[in-house]
């Protein structure tokens, strides 16, 4: 194998062959991807079947936590386990630019493979593309997901209902702070870790215990407030939450302040929002708790049924600050 990716390794032949065989093959093997043939044969249950697909384009690649690698599976996984759905199969482009070191590359396909293996999913298919130096920064990876929902699963964006509570699965916007610190300059010295991290096993246990959530959400890009907002406009509801219940890391406190930015907006990729009836909010607390994923899950708040479309924040000073979608870009290229 070549050192580095070069132009030879997207053109189709052995080149591409040999990536395909001595890389991805090595760490993605399975019996539906071995088949070999331009589009895999996948079992499926009968019922509904969830699909879902994203891409990644974080700077840095590989960062306190994890990588672009783990990114893309976690990222997909937890889309799919949002809906309430099983994930089982996994798709993945690779865009890749001209000069990657080999090794780079299959450090990263690695990570996707144990990744993989780890949420229970199988990557069934998958394609590279390399593009001139400077064309692309590094890799790209595109994925898609597919999973299949139980019979008495129905969970949507659109199904909060007033009454019911929010719970947030553990302390936010690690993911955001942590990127932040590797990928500037600051000066700023903390032992925060990207919060990446699969969550479908967390979501399995607590559809088992119940099937009263009416939604669920992964609040990456944008951050708390901006999925919030996403539910409330979806249900047509006004979602209301408490500043001093929001769970909060001390080092994501202090870098936030530091640098002026607001905690509710920072990415997440290993928490999950869950609207359910109040009645069964100790039930999923105490599922939620019996896992790593879940172990700081908490209520953060209430569904009211006005302001429609509205997330409102009770402060800790008494007042109310009204929390709007994320405007702009609070940190470029997290995920």
């Amino acid at each position: 194998m070549a050192e580095i990716i070069t132009l030879a390794h997207g053109n189709g032949g052995k080149l591409t062959h040999d990536l395909i065989k001595n890389i991805f093959m090595k760490h993605f093997s399975n019996d539906i991807l071995l088949q070999g043939d331009d589009s895999a044969r996948l079992e499926l249950p009968a019922g509904r079947v969830a699909f879902t697909t994203d891409s990644f384009v974080i700077n840095p690649i590989f960062f306190k936590g994890g990588d672009i690698g783990k990114l893309a599976v976690c990222g997909t996984v937890n889309d799919l386990a949002a809906s309430g759905a099983r994930p089982l199969y996994v798709s993945c482009g690779f865009i890749i630019e001209e000069g990657l070191p080999v090794s780079t590359l299959e450090a990263v396909v690695r990570s996707m493979g144990e990744t993989a293996a780890a949420c229970g999913v199988r990557i069934a298919a998958g394609d590279t593309k390399v593009v001139e130096k400077g064309a692309a920064d590094k890799l790209f990876i595109n994925t898609s997901g597919i999973g299949t929902i139980p019979d008495g699963v129905v969970v949507s964006g659109a199904n909060a209902k007033a009454g019911d509570v929010i719970i947030v699965s553990g302390t936010l916007g690690e993911h955001g702070c942590s990127i932040l610190l590797e990928r500037e300059t600051l000066g700023i010295s903390a032992s925060l870790a990207s919060d990446c991290a699969p969550l479908n096993g967390m979501t399995e246990r607590m559809l088992a215990a119940t099937r009263d959530i009416h939604a669920m959400r992964d609040p990456t890009r944008g951050g708390l407030a901006t999925a919030l907002n996403e539910l409330a406009a979806q249900s047509g509801v006004c979602m209301r939450v408490f500043e001093n219940s929001i769970p909060l890391k001390e080092e994501t406190l202090g870098i936030c302040e530091l640098l002026g930015l607001d905690p509710l907006y920072m990415a997440n990729e290993g928490k999950m929002i869950i609207i359910a009836p109040a009645t069964a909010a100790d039930n999923i607390l105490e599922t939620l708790k019996q896992d790593r994923a879940g172990r700081d899950a908490r209520v953060i708040g209430e569904v009211a049924a006005s302001p429609p479309g509205r997330v409102i924040m009770k402060t800790i000073t008494g007042g109310s600050r009204i929390l709007d979608m994320l405007a702009g870009d609070q940190l470029p290229r997290i995920c």
